[in-house]
């Protein structure tokens, strides 16, 4: 009698363990269930080297969103990148989108600045206004080499 009841409470301890991994597990993953929070914008840069999907979205330093996919578009030859922005954060249609570094060899993040515009951008919608970061090597090799 006294060995089922350690081994009731031994395995109930346990479920309860593997719950709260799992729990830990999705919000450290930042995964997202069906039916998520956010909605999609696409921007086109013409340059976004160092940005990676999974990189953060903000406005005025706070999080609003993540890079959900980078592709090309080889017609126009440019960048496109699929933004996740969360639903509850209205952009206008003269937003800009700007990718940014943190620190001074930080990771990259898009910085967005609103506009002052009264058409809201709507799920699916593209940026117009971009700007893609500034290419150090190319400053620096300007400045030795005398093209500055």
């Amino acid at each position: 009698m006294r060995k089922s009841s350690i081994e009731m409470s031994v395995g109930i301890f346990m479920l309860l363990g593997l719950a709260c991994v799992g729990y830990l597990t999705i919000q450290l993953g930042r995964m997202e269930w069906i039916g998520d929070n956010f909605y999609t914008l696409d921007a086109r840069f013409k340059s976004v080297s160092g940005l990676k999907t999974g990189t953060q979205v903000e406005i005025a330093g706070v999080p609003v969103g993540r890079v959900d996919t980078i592709r090309l578009d080889q017609d126009r030859e440019m960048a496109v990148v699929r933004l996740k922005i969360q639903k509850g954060i209205t952009l206008t249609d003269d937003v800009i989108a700007s990718i940014k570094t943190s620190g001074l060899i930080g990771d990259r993040y898009i910085k967005l600045t609103p506009g002052g515009s009264d058409k809201i951008l709507k799920p699916g919608d593209q940026i117009t206004e971009t700007e893609s970061p500034i290419d150090i090597e190319e400053l620096i090799s300007k400045y030795v080499f005398g093209k500055v």
